[in-house]
């Protein structure tokens, strides 16, 4: 290990900072995971921008922090970043990626079988009315309307801590080598600079990508398709945890 001065005139810890951006933003913008279920639950949902970058954000934060305790934990037991992959840690790092991988495949299709429900419950039916005046008049009727209201409040407040957990479980793959490499080459000091610097680059680009994608789709108008936007939003889940389990995204 060398000290902090050291290790920024080889160059080496400066290599490392720029790494840990780059990869905090590739890693974010190739996993649609860490941005459509943000996306597709606040579209479903309703949810005001700032609820939904409040929650974006405290899931990212969990996100990072996980996998930034673990790195700090073996760093701290001496693991060297080349003893990494084959160590039983790394194991268990996978397992814990796809066990956020099916979390969100389990999820999903729960979500999308009570949408599926909700949105054909939802169908209005047409009342015909005779008034005193021998007038008539039609109106679109829900009788659900009200227990549905009900079922979706208490599902609404779930769904925060729903994502919050699934996003603890997903790993930051690259972070732990980053973390193991900067703890050799300058300590504490190191690795604090590239957990900050991987940790805001990550958080960040999730926001940011779920702001502007929010920004065009609110844009689009779906009319009928509305009633479906809790199944559409499971399906998206699905697609997501599937992509991350059978194709390494």
């Amino acid at each position: 290990m060398t000290d902090l001065q050291t290790a920024l005139a080889s160059g080496n810890l400066v290599v490392l900072l720029w790494t840990a951006g780059t990869l905090g933003f590739i890693h974010t913008i190739l996993g649609p995971d860490h941005y459509i279920p943000f996306i597709m639950m606040s579209k479903a949902q309703n949810w005001s921008r700032k609820k939904t970058a409040f929650i974006t954000f405290l899931c990212g934060l969990g996100h990072v922090g996980s996998s930034l305790m673990i790195g700090a934990f073996l760093a701290w037991l001496g693991m060297a970043a080349s003893d990494w992959g084959d160590s039983r840690f790394a194991f268990w790092q996978d397992f814990r990626g796809s066990l956020s991988a099916w979390l969100l495949i389990g999820v999903g299709v729960a979500f999308t079988i009570w949408g599926v429900k909700n949105a054909l419950r939802g169908k209005t039916h047409s009342h015909a009315h005779l008034h005193n005046n021998k007038s008539e008049h039609t109106h679109e009727h829900n009788h659900k309307t009200e227990h549905m209201h009900a079922h979706t409040n208490s599902v609404s407040k779930l769904t925060p801590w729903i994502l919050f957990t699934i996003f603890i479980f997903g790993p930051c793959e690259s972070l732990i080598p980053l973390m193991l490499s900067s703890w050799s080459v300058a300590g504490i000091t190191g690795i604090t600079m590239v957990s900050l610097v991987f940790g805001v680059t990550t958080i960040i680009t999730i926001m940011a990508t779920v702001a502007i994608l929010m920004a065009g789709i609110q844009k689009i108008p779906i009319g009928k398709l509305d009633r479906w936007s809790t199944a559409l939003a499971g399906i998206s889940l699905v697609a997501c945890g599937a992509a991350i389990q059978f194709l390494g995204l």
